[in-house]
């Protein structure tokens, strides 16, 4: 399968002429339609293009959303209140103990700070917080203004682990650094300073790391007992519900299964690399995928074949129960259409297979944080027709949801409110959701919410898309 460039000025249906305001310029390599026999490269990794309303985060809030659901240690962040602000509790990740990730800390610089140092307050805050909280470490978040007047953040944590005896990490994400994906490298880096400085004592032979899943609704706990079934011990889930003991001590595990490439693949590959731990990619969204993950940890513990054993029972039963519960929605959602804007690309591997089960078509599939492998892959799966689209902004997303004649748009929180002003249902797939996605368990939760979203009275009363085509726009 190939793709082309959009718009083309000879043979595509979709022009610039017929919705009004075309792809900028700048960004046309970045949207490409599938077409058969061709194989245009959609252009990814790049910087935002300025005044395009990117749906991306900065490089501070990449790295929050991966360290935050560590839940005993100290989150502080190093700059202006609203840093602090606009990431609490970004995560929504579930904790089954302590919940101090859950506090907003913030060295609330001002101006004078800007003008001579914020590091003397960053120490005063730390003690002052280590000392009432008595955390496990200490993540230290900077922030654009930090990058900006000089503060030597990682000095501070030296000094600062030096006298309290835990471990004090800075974390270098100034937001203007670059992009999300930045962030995630930042994250990464603070986390290996602390694998490999705990105990491995009492980990068996056939264990692994959870990379990747952040317990958003409790689905860290779903995927855990799923390997606990199969008679496979998790040593650390990184990070939802993660606790930093548990963080120390991943070094001992076997394997690592990586749920969210986008962000912990970095990691697994350092852990690869400074610890012999090989990984492998998985995705615990839809039957298929959810399947896959389970059998490529049997696989890997080739040695046990009672796990095997226990894996085989464990998906024939889950998909048993299942695929009955699924038959009444398929029906009603057949033939529908479905635009996918995620994250992590990866992810959007598993949402094309579990809409097809669903008997939905995919006509637009995109990412933030997408590499040049992942839009090969996602080109590869999609039908000719399809628009797939790296670092979308609202204009472009509405304009194809419009062209698309789309039904239902998979997104987070940002893209909510587009779909609803076009009269098109929802389906919330980022990190603010409160119901669990993943697993067997998750699929079932998934189709349920797409089947109720599509097939609500609302959209009855609701103006639809077509009035865009008479030249409106939201």
């Amino acid at each position: 399968m190939g793709s082309r460039n959009l718009p083309n000025q000879q043979s595509t249906a979709m022009t610039a002429e017929r919705i009004n305001p075309p792809i900028l310029a700048e960004r046309r390599a970045q949207v490409v339609e599938v077409v058969a026999g061709e194989t245009t490269k959609l252009a990814c990794e790049r910087h935002s293009v300025a005044g395009a309303v990117s749906q991306r985060a900065c490089v501070f809030c990449g790295s929050r959303v991966v360290l935050y659901p560590i839940a005993d240690a100290l989150h502080i962040v190093h700059g202006p209140v609203g840093c602090a602000v606009y990431t609490w509790d970004i995560r929504g990740s579930l904790s089954s103990g302590p919940e101090l990730h859950r506090n907003s800390f913030s060295t609330d610089l001002r101006e004078l700070d800007v003008v001579y140092g914020g590091e003397k307050k960053l120490r005063a805050c730390l003690l002052e917080l280590i000392a009432h909280y008595r955390p496990k470490a200490a993540f230290v978040y900077a922030t654009c203004i930090v990058g900006i007047i000089g503060d030597d953040i990682g000095a501070v944590c030296r000094k600062v682990a030096e006298e309290t005896g835990i471990p004090v990490l800075p974390v270098h994400s100034e937001g203007f650094k670059g992009t999300k994906k930045d962030g995630y490298r930042a994250a990464c880096d603070a986390l290996s300073r602390i694998i490999g400085t705990g105990d491995t004592g009492g980990i068996l032979p056939h264990s692994i790391n959870i990379l990747g899943e952040f317990n958003l609704a409790g689905e860290a706990w779903i995927i855990r007992r799923y390997y606990e079934r199969m008679g496979v011990q998790v040593v650390s889930t990184m990070t939802g519900d993660g606790r930093v003991d548990e963080i120390a001590r991943a070094h001992g595990a076997r394997l690592n299964v990586v749920q969210c490439s986008g962000s912990m693949t970095a990691l697994a590959k350092r852990m690869e690399e400074e610890h012999g731990i090989p990984f492998r990619r998985v995705s615990y969204f839809g039957i298929e995928d959810m399947a896959k993950a389970l059998y490529d940890v049997a696989e890997f513990f080739a040695d046990a074949p009672a796990i095997m054993d226990r894996t085989r029972a464990l998906v024939g039963e889950e998909v048993n129960a299942l695929l009955p519960a699924l038959e009444p929605l398929r029906r009603d959602l057949a033939g529908k259409k479905a635009a996918i804007y995620v994250g992590g690309a990866f992810k959007a591997f598993s949402l094309i297979k579990a809409l097809r089960l669903l008997d939905m078509t995919v006509v637009l599939a995109g990412s933030q944080t997408g590499g040049p492998e992942d839009y090969e892959r996602l080109r590869e799966m999609c039908d000719p027709g399809t628009v797939l689209v790296d670092d979308a902004n609202p204009v472009e997303l509405s304009r194809f949801i419009v062209e698309k004649g789309v039904d239902l748009f998979v997104g987070g929180v940002k893209e909510r409110p587009m779909a609803y002003k076009l009269g098109v249902a929802f389906c919330d797939h980022n990190h603010e959701r409160k119901i669990a996605l993943a697993g067997f368990a998750g699929m079932l939760n998934f189709a349920r919410e797409v089947h109720l979203s599509v097939t609500s009275p609302v959209w009855r009363f609701a103006p639809r898309f077509e009035a865009m085509e008479s030249g409106d726009r939201p």
